[in-house]
């Protein structure tokens, strides 16, 4: 084993290896029915019979983190894995088309594996994020069915679109990593500053459709079909594989995060699972997406599970769903997801109070916003004061609690709203503001509104708010650049730059308050 191996088993705290010895077999040939070919490395421990294959499908190259986390580091554990690039990316050939692909080239690629030698026919699925989307992209229609499957931080559908709010920062973020990919040092992990300052200039760009110019140099065909399609389900529609997850007969495991952009269509993936009687489990910590927190769990959560599905290991003892309560520092384990909970009512109140009791009438509050000035994004666990102190920003603040109290799953506004310039974007965010008087975000949700009731999804939560503190929400028109501008118009975002203000009104009426919708679990509500 040698220094770099010691270095990622450190890293990643991963249990000790099986073997020190292990082969790499370099650009495997994979080829597909329309003749494109993809290129794969091949891991296995030293010896050489038969034995099951891992798969990773992933547009993030081949080298660095994915060949030692994926390859070396299960190959010395007894695994025997073949790292994937997936169409048109680091050497495969065809054009990289995101999600689209993923199907028929995945089912090609099981079926090459297992008519070769050194397969013993049982195939399973690990990665995160990207290949974790791969995985079930194939999972529901391949014959005979995978071994197990490992899908981390990601979904079976393609949900990061937020319907009509189009995720800016972070689709750009993603074509612009892939196109730069090749030219990376250490997959990325070092800072550039010269690029972060490419970034930032353009998430501010306009059109947008220019922006990957502003980035790279040149355009990226992948963000202008990314931009061009936002919010069209008819063009995302062949690469959405939720409708089919209740056809996987594989066991599953997925690890996720409370911050996680992905998480509340993982879970919506979990309870499908469960429901069509799959074996399946899922843990949730306090990480977000791509935390080095993150890794360490997906890689110890798919060891074990491909340990007990693949070498006959003994399954661990655990509940299908273990998931952390923030601030509370514990494990929970839950039979189920979501758990029962006592939906609580949290009313918003003219001059910026939370109350647990609905108010009487109150003055309506404007909301005005100008996508020339975008109200900015505050990231989950950081000080949210600066955006708090902003004319743009409703905030209401509830009074020191007496007890804790635990919210575990599924957080929603329900707010009457009155548009005075046409449909709006709201961001809603519900904050713990600590004795101290800092304020930090828990969990939000954005909603294009068009009627004068709106429901945001606030997502799953699981968090102690400890005696003493304070729940806070706010009611926002943006959160940039994590979201487009709400330019205001009726042009495509693409091409928009024309930036009009606009207002809508925030009612305060007795007979239909606006309120926040809280779970709150066990003995612990209101």
């Amino acid at each position: 084993m040698g220094l770099v191996d010691w270095a990622v088993d450190r890293l990643l705290r991963l249990p000790p290896a099986t073997t020190r010895r292990y082969q790499i077999e370099r650009g495997l040939r994979i080829p597909l029915p329309d003749g494109v070919v993809l290129l794969a490395d091949r891991y296995r421990p030293a010896r050489t019979r038969p034995r099951p294959v891992v798969l990773v499908r992933t547009p993030y190259g081949r080298d660095f983190l994915t060949g030692r986390v994926f390859g070396a580091a299960l190959a010395r554990r007894g695994f025997q894995t073949v790292v994937q690039s997936v169409r048109g990316t680091s050497g495969s050939g065809g054009r990289f088309r995101g999600q689209h692909q993923e199907r028929e080239d995945g089912l090609a690629s099981v079926a090459w594996l297992r008519a070769q030698p050194w397969c013993d026919g049982r195939i399973a699925m690990v990665g995160g994020s990207y290949p974790g989307y791969a995985q079930w992209a194939v999972a529901p229609y391949v014959e005979p069915p995978l071994a197990a499957m490992c899908p981390g931080v990601t979904t079976s559908g393609v949900a990061d679109r937020h319907g009509d709010v189009f995720a800016l920062h972070g689709t750009l973020a993603w074509a612009v990593r892939l196109d730069r990919q090749a030219s990376l040092r250490f997959g990325g992990l070092l800072p550039d500053r010269r690029h972060a300052e490419r970034m930032a200039r353009a998430m501010t760009h306009l059109p947008m459709r220019t922006a990957d110019v502003v980035a790279v140099g040149h355009e990226l065909p992948l963000w202008r079909e990314l931009l061009t399609h936002a919010g069209d389900p008819d063009h995302w529609a062949p690469a959405d594989h939720s409708a089919d997850i209740g056809r996987v007969r594989a066991p599953v495991s997925m690890v996720t995060g409370w911050y996680d952009h992905y998480l509340p269509w993982q879970l919506r993936d979990f309870r499908a699972l469960t429901d069509a009687g799959v074996s399946a489990r899922i843990t949730i910590g306090p990480w977000g997406h791509g935390d080095l927190a993150t890794t360490v769990a997906m890689t110890t959560d798919q060891l074990s599970w491909l340990a007990t599905h693949l070498l006959g290991a003994p399954a661990e003892s655990r509940a299908p769903a273990r998931v952390f309560l923030q601030h509370a520092d514990r494990w929970l384990d839950l039979p189920t997801w979501p758990p029962e909970s006592v939906a609580t009512p949290l009313y918003l109140a003219t001059g910026g109070e939370l109350t647990w009791a609905a108010p009487p009438t109150g003055a309506p509050e404007e909301l005005d916003y100008d996508p020339a000035d975008p109200t900015p994004d505050t990231p989950p666990r950081q000080d949210a004061r600066a955006v708090e102190a902003r004319a743009d920003v409703l905030v209401y603040t509830g009074a020191p609690l007496t007890r804790d109290l635990d919210v575990l799953g599924d957080v929603r506004a329900e707010l009457p709203v009155r548009l005075v310039t046409g449909p709006v974007d709201l961001v809603v965010r519900l904050c713990d503001v600590d004795p101290a008087g800092v304020s930090r975000p828990v969990c939000d949700g954005v909603a294009r509104v068009r009627s004068d009731d709106a429901t945001v999804s606030l997502g799953p939560t699981g968090y102690r708010f400890r005696t003493g503190h304070r729940l806070r929400v706010h009611v926002a028109r943006g959160a940039f650049p994590r979201y487009a501008r709400d330019f205001g118009t009726v042009e495509p975002i693409a091409d928009a730059v024309e930036l009009v203000p606009s207002r809508c009104v925030l009612p305060h009426e007795q007979r239909r308050p606006p309120r926040l919708v809280l779970p709150c679990f066990e003995s612990t509500s209101p």
